[in-house]
């Protein structure tokens, strides 16, 4: 479970990252501000990465013990 949520969370993040630089440095326009969608996306992505990388899944984790 852990791991989709870090997966969800890893491409929405990478969404919001790449809207939120299209609209504050490109042509792209937006009816929300693109630099929320920047901050927005740089912590859904970090956060996403770090659940992937440093917790284990729950399913794993029960089926062992």
């Amino acid at each position: 479970m852990i791991k989709i949520l870090g997966f969800i969370l890893t491409i929405g993040g990478a969404i919001s990252l790449v809207l939120g630089v299209l609209g504050a440095f490109g042509s792209i326009s937006l009816g929300l501000s693109p630099w929320a969608l920047l901050i927005l996306g740089i912590i859904f992505f970090f956060s996403g990465i770090g659940l992937l990388k440093y917790r284990k899944d729950t399913d794993t984790v029960q089926s062992k013990n």
